[in-house]
């Protein structure tokens, strides 16, 4: 996303529309919903968006990283296709959030754990806004990200490490596929190079 002349939204902070075929669209939500779906969990509070995790999980109540099932062949696909998109080499998105959002459902402010890098966010269903912040003395800078149905984006550098990020709770159904990369930090937790 940029704006009128031509500079990113943020710095570290890149999007498209239409990185996934309507047909596919419709696939993957199906895939998603045939899952064993949670409610998220934190620090022994449920939210409302369900989610399952591939390859990696972080398990909130403990702070902890933790290998799980690998990523199913359907998905595989679409983190290569991701892994294009954000110039990033194969094999680099380690880690995959699949979440559900039902009517009600948004997530609060926040940073991604700092045993991620790279972020990448591929939307599906309902269109929602990534609202982002980043305070300063006087208060808030405040921006705003569509996120389409079937699009996606890409948090690196300051967008990913400078600013938090929200979604409004959701009025229609919304899928995501939030896929990441280890960072140093996490890459020494599990026991990689």
């Amino acid at each position: 996303m940029r704006d009128l002349f031509d500079a990113p939204l943020l710095p570290g902070l890149v999007a498209a529309d239409d990185f996934v075929p309507v047909a596919e669209e419709r696939d993957l939500a199906a895939a998603i919903d045939t899952l064993d779906l949670l409610p998220f969990r934190f620090q022994g509070w449920e939210g409302k968006r369900l989610t399952h995790s591939f390859g990696i999980h972080y398990d909130f109540d403990k702070g902890a990283l933790a290998a799980t099932e690998p990523m199913p062949d359907w998905l595989a696909h679409v983190r290569d296709r991701a892994e294009r998109f954000a110039g990033l080499p194969p094999g680099t998105l380690r880690q995959a959030l699949l979440i559900r959002y039902d009517p009600g459902a948004g997530i609060g402010w926040h940073r991604d754990r700092p045993h991620f890098e790279h972020v990448v966010g591929i939307s599906l269903g309902a269109e929602a806004a990534m609202r982002f912040r980043r305070r300063t003395d006087s208060g808030f800078l405040r921006r705003t990200l569509p996120l389409p149905a079937r699009g996606i984006y890409h948090l690196h550098g300051e967008a990913r490490y400078d600013w938090e990020h929200s979604i409004a709770p959701m009025e229609e159904t919304r899928w995501s596929i939030t896929l990441r990369s280890l960072s140093e930090r996490g890459r020494t937790a599990m026991g990689l190079p």
